[in-house]
């Protein structure tokens, strides 16, 4: 059997008080049950809000296969110094106790659908009347040739935090002056479409801070242009001049191939050597979510705008960087604002409560230099075809230091709130 920790407390105490106000679901089948798979920032939000809101009239478990969870976004602030791992790292402790969520610390293997199981990997089952899936991604390794999950171990991507992100930073800190960093981009879609440019903005950071100035880093992007790039270029020129260079698929031609051995990225225009070589291949949603059949040919969920209702399954909702969120980019924030649409549909399903028209929102921060913070941002609502833009903002090159400050500044109170949000603490 999985792991079980759940509050006990209140299980059937004043159970007969409660029954008469049971909704019509409640009282002809029991208490009904909402399933979590993946305890990221959609799912563990699903989670809280659907415990929050619904009460004692909604059984709510959450299953995630750590005991704790590392937010990918402000890894990049780790990276550079600004904080701490274990300040980006967060319990599930809370869910469980403040809020009476069966937290199951163990692996989703499968879905049966027909049942509404959940099958883990040690063989028990989780029954379900609603299911949110939020695994996040899987990397797709061989999308760039000689990348593997060993080599990730030489090269790594640090794309899905935890100990890949303290590999990357032991080997940031053990460059020496004059060793070259090269950094391979992944094509779209892709989790926190800034995120590899901060990662290289925080990289830089830590060069300039130790007055490495000989060191480079190289950027092999296979897109023509990325997220806020006028931003970072201008913030790279004021801040790390000579320092980083980005190439994109007309300047070197494709890449093809990496070598862990050496610490060869080649191209079809030159072969790049690193001594720090980090690769972000492509991706596409966890894999619970195509075991499932829930996915397309693209990788992804295809999801009613309107709910986050899966679109192969009524009974299924997808949110997250697994889901196909029209305009949404993919992002702790877009999944966080996806979470409590989800959650409030399915309280309307299980319990009958009214809900509301969707609306969704995002904000992705970028830190630049110290105290040097940019964003992008937009509402979004749900149109027949997607969620669809309805207003957006971004920062401006040539922002005053004052402007730039209180843009970092506010990414940081965010950091905080969402945490809270996500976690309960």
């Amino acid at each position: 059997m999985p792991n079980l920790s759940r509050r006990s407390f209140g299980a059937l105490v004043g159970a007969g008080a409660t029954s008469l106000a049971l909704p019509y679901y409640a009282r002809a089948q029991g208490k009904p049950k909402a399933v979590v798979i993946g305890g990221g920032a959609g799912g563990a939000t699903a989670a809280r809000y659907m415990a929050k809101d619904a009460g004692e009239d909604l059984d709510v478990t959450l299953i995630e296969a750590n005991p704790a969870y590392t937010t990918c976004f402000f890894s990049n602030l780790y990276l550079g110094g600004f904080r701490t791992f274990e300040s980006i790292t967060h319990s599930y402790d809370t869910l469980a106790s403040n809020y009476g969520i069966t937290v199951v610390n163990g692996m989703a293997d499968a879905v049966d659908r027909d049942a509404k199981m959940v099958v883990m990997a040690d063989g028990s089952k989780v029954p379900y009347d609603r299911l949110i899936i939020a695994p996040g991604i899987d990397l797709i390794y061989d999308s760039v040739p000689g990348y593997s999950e060993d080599a990730a171990e030489i090269m790594p991507h640090s794309w899905k935090a935890g100990p890949q992100t303290q590999l990357l930073k032991a080997k940031l800190d053990a460059i020496e002056n004059g060793q070259q960093i090269v950094m391979v981009t992944p094509p779209n879609p892709y989790r926190c479409p800034p995120g590899p440019y901060e990662r290289v903005s925080m990289m830089a950071h830590i060069l300039k801070e130790k007055g490495f100035n000989d060191s480079k880093i190289t950027i092999i992007d296979p897109k023509p242009k990325f997220s806020k790039q006028a931003l970072f270029q201008e913030g790279w020129e004021k801040h790390y001049p000579g320092m980083i260079e980005w190439y994109g698929p007309d300047v070197h031609g494709g890449i093809v191939k990496v070598d862990p051995s050496t610490g060869e990225v080649e191209t079809d225009f030159d072969t790049f050597k690193g001594d720090l070589v980090n690769v972000i291949p492509a991706q596409k949603a966890g894999m619970i979510a195509a075991k499932t059949a829930l996915t397309n040919e693209s990788g992804f969920c295809p999801i009613d705008p309107k709910s986050m209702r899966s679109q192969a399954d009524a009974n299924i909702f997808v949110i997250g960087d697994a889901s196909i969120a029209g305009d949404m980019p993919k992002s702790g924030f877009s999944a966080n604002s996806q979470a409590k649409v989800a959650a409030m549909a399915i309280r309307g399903d299980l319990t009958g409560s009214k809900v509301f028209p969707a609306k969704y929102s995002n904000t992705c921060w970028s830190l630049i230099e110290t105290n040097d913070g940019v964003k992008v941002g937009a509402q979004y609502a749900p149109s027949p075809e997607k969620i669809a833009s309805t207003s957006k903002f971004i920062s401006q090159t040539g922002e005053d230091a004052a402007m730039r400050q209180a843009t970092y500044e506010e990414s940081v109170g965010w950091y905080k709130g969402i945490t809270t949000d996500i976690f309960g603490a």
